[in-house]
């Protein structure tokens, strides 16, 4: 049957994004860089992995993508929010399931290679792709990216993530909670622990502990997996992040 994936496309109701109307067009998804939609880069990169089974495209409005994206992809409605809509793909789709964003506009089948991998590796239930600093700052410096600073480095998420078993459903769960409660953050510290907090306030937080606790709020097994690419932590939410994938991928061939 192959690995089943997500690509989370859609617009939050009553906030059109910026970039899609900085650009005259519906949905960021659609902003061409280089003359190809952002997501078509997104699709041609996951056909081109091994053992890749149904693709699936979250959005309110499938026809925007008409005539861009294969006639063989899968549409799921959104939900309330991102983690709603993971959970309804999950249903549908089952695990495992990849999931990913169609602002990932330089995205590369190695990428995924090396997440996949990683993740088997640690055989845990749920997998996030991240990009270390040293890595970020070698491959696009001078880029900014959100950063998260730990006891053992700083790392940038990289809009990948891998829901390996049905224990995916309790990280998804948590993710719901902290989701309703991203307004008030210390209602969000509280869920988490406030010991969690206080080791991060003081620099003590490793990934293993935020791992570890995650764990034990979801009953799962939960990864953290570096990728070997700080590009893999671009994507493309303000004009300065077009700019730059737009300069990268005039010079650099997928791999």
């Amino acid at each position: 049957m192959g690995l089943n994936v997500l690509i989370l496309a859609g617009s939050r109701p009553g906030r059109p994004d910026p970039m899609a109307q900085a650009a005259g067009i519906s949905h960021k998804a659609i902003l061409p860089i280089c003359g190809t939609p952002m997501i078509s880069r997104v699709i041609s990169a996951l056909q081109a992995v091994e053992g890749i089974g149904r693709i699936a495209i979250c959005i309110e409005r499938p026809d925007v993508l008409a005539g861009i994206v294969p006639d063989n992809v899968t549409f799921i409605p959104p939900a309330a929010g991102p983690s709603a809509s993971v959970m309804r793909a999950l249903d549908t789709l089952g695990t495992p399931l990849l999931v990913t964003t169609a602002d990932h506009a330089l995205l590369e089948p190695g990428w995924i290679r090396a997440f996949m991998q990683g993740a088997r590796d640690s055989g845990c239930d749920v997998a996030a792709g991240i990009a270390m600093e040293p890595d970020i700052q070698r491959d696009v410096p001078g880029t900014k990216r959100t950063m998260i600073r730990l006891a053992d480095g700083a790392f940038s998420g990289c809009n990948m993530f891998l829901f390996r078993t049905p224990a995916a459903y309790g990280v998804i769960r948590l993710w719901q909670k902290l989701e309703a409660e991203r307004k008030h953050p210390f209602r969000m510290a509280r869920i988490l622990g406030l010991g969690i907090l206080l080791r991060f306030i003081l620099r003590r937080l490793t990934r293993a502990d935020v791992c570890r606790r995650i764990g034990q709020l979801s009953h799962a097994r939960v990864a953290l997996v570096p990728l070997p690419d700080g590009r893999a932590a671009v994507d493309v939410d303000k004009p300065a992040d077009l700019e730059l994938v737009t300069r990268l991928l005039s010079v650099a061939p997928a791999t």
